[in-house]
């Protein structure tokens, strides 16, 4: 009788000690393969932080965007999603995504969140994204190549003049919509209107830097493989002394210091026509999938990617800081070159459209047609034109913000 007592005894004090202790839960987060460098390593220090933790799927960049569509239309998306920022618009349109818009605006910190991703995670005033990773276009320039040109290592052109000038005395440049917009923005201009309603091409900022690129074609100092590079060969050309000024993204600060660790480059901003700068702010907005049951879980890993050691995390294995209040903090330990990159990204933009995949991205829409033809065609104006036209015909067949 007093074994039974005391087995009752112990398993009412078992069963006793799990009702008040809630079970661990777990959230799937997908991120595109861009972000398989610094995504494990922030999921892997929040899940030894924290009781609830996350299952992370890396899905090739070319997959991600189709299989999360199909998988939220099937029900059987991921609970959250590392997502390009400039498809933000077009699955919020869809209906897709959560609209997050009373915690967004909640977080203590949200005015430092990048501006450009808040933007594209907006969509008719609701929120469905928030920055999470990040990068920005930049202007490199080989310092070895600089001096031998007998021009100053240590300055990096300013101007389009500059540009146009010491490519002239060294060699090479190259560009597409990462690269190249801002030069348009910078000398005010754009390609679309601000809620990505209207095409706005044909403009004297746009047309004054396809001039630059022009100019530079003729005189032989864009590479000859520029027209048909996706930019896999950059890396090397530029640490070969092959080219000597060119447009790029944060990402190749730690490309070229891992890869090429003896070459010596400077980093600064796209300038604009007659001085200024802008950047075209990229990376990744995180998103939740409409209806998810895991919401307390997807906050608790934002609020720790937000954290200091969560933006630090980030920048120390690819990703600049999109919190712009601990963005120095975060960066303070790397290369001083990032601090450059972190302020352009601060300060960049991004073209909003639902549907700019259409107009941009793809091979063969309206922006990447008409940069071939205008860089190495006859008819430019034959070429704004027609892309004029048809990005607006693709915009005005879309819903609208």
């Amino acid at each position: 009788m007093r074994n039974l007592i005391a087995k009752l005894a112990l398993a009412t004090a078992v069963l006793g000690s799990g009702l008040g202790t809630a079970a661990a839960d777990t959230a799937n987060i997908w991120v595109r393969a861009d972000g398989s460098n610094f995504m494990p390593r922030i999921v892997d220090a929040y899940n030894k932080a924290h009781k609830d933790q996350i299952k992370l799927d890396i899905i090739p960049n070319a997959e991600i965007i189709p299989k999360y569509g199909a998988a939220a239309a099937g029900g059987t998306a991921p609970d959250a999603l590392s997502l390009d920022l400039i498809y933000t618009p077009s699955f919020a349109a869809a209906g897709q995504l959560e609209d997050i818009t009373d915690w967004a605006k909640s977080l203590p910190y949200f005015a430092s969140l990048s501006p450009a991703h808040v933007k594209t995670g907006t969509y008719k005033d609701h929120i469905y994204g928030l920055p999470f990773s990040a990068d920005a276009s930049v202007l490199i320039w080989n310092k070895k190549l600089f001096k031998q040109a007998g021009l100053d290592p240590e300055k990096g052109p300013t101007n389009w003049a500059d540009i146009a000038a010491d490519a002239e005395k060294v060699n090479a440049l190259g560009g597409n919509i990462f690269t190249f917009t801002p030069l348009i923005w910078a000398s005010g201009g754009d390609i679309l209107s601000t809620d990505g309603s209207n095409a706005t091409l044909d403009s004297p900022q746009l047309r004054g830097a396809i001039d630059l690129y022009r100019s530079m074609v003729k005189k032989d100092l864009v590479p000859a493989g520029a027209q048909t590079d996706t930019g896999a060969n950059f890396f090397a050309a530029f640490a070969a002394g092959n080219i000597g000024i060119s447009p790029s993204g944060a990402f190749a600060i730690g490309a070229l210091n891992t890869q090429y660790p003896n070459v010596d480059y400077g980093v600064t901003f796209l300038p604009g026509k007659d001085g200024g700068w802008s950047s075209f702010a990229g990376g990744d907005n995180f998103v939740v999938t409409k209806g998810t049951k895991k919401l307390a879980v997807v906050k608790e890993f934002l609020d720790f990617a937000y954290s200091l050691e969560g933006q630090t995390i980030l920048a120390k294995y690819g990703s600049l800081p999109v919190r712009g209040d601990i963005a120095k903090d975060a960066l303070k330990d790397l290369d001083p070159r990032y601090q450059i990159a972190a302020e352009a990204m601060a300060k960049g933009k991004t073209p909003y459209s639902v549907v700019f995949n259409d107009l941009i991205n793809s091979a063969n829409g309206p922006w990447t047609q008409m940069i071939n033809e205008v860089f190495f065609g006859d008819d430019v104006d034959g070429a704004i034109a027609n892309a004029q036209e048809t990005m607006q015909s693709i915009i005005d067949q879309a819903p609208q913000k």
